[in-house]
């Protein structure tokens, strides 16, 4: 199948229409905040239970209260991304990075290689773990758990860092399969 680059994916699975109330809102809330909706979002409104999991899922791990920054979630999705080469993840929490820290090289760097980032002990040691969890989730230890907590993180942040690195292992592995683009806005922000 030959695909329109402004379709979301590659799958010809149209969006709801109309979409609920209640979905058109959040859409609405999305664009006024964002300036568009993210391609994710319309990638799952062809079935709303499936976005509305989604969405609760994401507003949970990333927006809820956590002893973890929203800069350091999305540290995590960009090197979880970057690991796993999703494009989508790669370009939109790059995005975010780079507008939460307002330091575009580090958006750059995270994408890249986030070891040569200008990181403290505490974002490293998180951001190692969570790389380890994503090439090699069966060999974690007792030891990595512990540098964490040596790093200041509590038993509560280590299980917070582990549902973050969860989550993008999972959509990142969705997105690469039906060929999810990214917002071309995406290229463009905060920098």
């Amino acid at each position: 199948m030959t695909t329109n680059s402004n379709q979301a994916t590659a799958l010809d699975l149209p969006m709801v229409d109309p979409l609920p109330d209640t979905t058109q809102a959040y859409f609405d809330i999305c664009q006024d905040k964002l300036g568009l909706i993210p391609n994710v979002l319309q990638a799952y409104a062809f079935d709303i239970d499936k976005l509305n999991a989604f969405t609760a899922m994401y507003n949970d791990v990333m927006l809820a209260n956590s002893g973890l920054t929203k800069l350091e979630r999305e540290m995590i999705a960009v090197v979880v991304s970057s690991i796993n080469r999703c494009w989508y993840c790669q370009v939109a929490h790059g995005a975010a990075v780079r507008a939460l820290s307002g330091d575009p090289a580090l958006g750059e760097a995270m994408v890249m290689n986030y070891r040569a980032a200008k990181l403290d002990n505490r974002q490293m040691s998180m951001l190692d773990f969570a790389a380890k969890l994503t090439r090699s989730s069966a060999e974690t230890e007792e030891s990595d758990r512990q540098a964490l907590r040596d790093a200041g993180f509590s038993d509560r942040d280590i299980f917070d860092i582990a549902n973050v690195t969860g989550f993008f292992n999972m959509t990142n592995r969705v997105a690469s399969a039906i060929d999810m683009r990214p917002n071309e806005d995406y290229h463009a922000h905060a920098r």
